[in-house]
């Protein structure tokens, strides 16, 4: 049940304030290692959202759009981009040669690989830090 407007008191402010700065600061690093490691953010999100797929055949562009809360042109773009750096492969789908799939290259997967130990080594130090803020924002 949400709280009356009345009922929000200054430390409500201060957690809400508190858990969207740590968000924020967390992808503002995560974009700081993409670029380091020479992707955008957004590259480095749609590596991800290929390899964390759970359909084996490797998602769709359509879904890699859902996944990055883009639409279906700029996924295409997206996907047009790092197909050029080397990142990501089209595949014909097997049963739907009207469907298009992704795949990382090797190029592809070793970077995700790389950025990914380092976003889960700070996950693990900021949990702590994290897990206090979620708990003071639970009613």
């Amino acid at each position: 049940m949400p709280r009356n407007s009345l009922d929000l008191g200054d430390a409500d402010y201060q957690r809400l304030l508190l858990f969207r700065t740590g968000l924020r600061r967390f992808l503002h690093w995560s974009a700081q290692q993409a670029e380091a490691a020479g992707l955008t953010a957004a590259q480095h999100q749609l590596l991800l959202a290929i390899r964390g797929h759970q359909d084996s055949r490797g998602p769709t562009i359509g879904d890699a759009a859902g996944y990055l809360f883009l639409r279906h042109h700029s996924a295409v773009g997206l996907v047009d981009r790092a197909e050029s750096a080397g990142l990501v492969e089209r595949m014909e789908d097997q049963d739907d040669r009207r469907v298009v799939r992704l795949r990382l290259t090797e190029k592809g997967a070793g970077t995700l690989v790389q950025l990914s130990q380092v976003h889960l080594e700070e996950l693990t130090r900021l949990a702590p830090e994290m897990r206090a803020l979620w708990a003071g924002l639970e009613v």
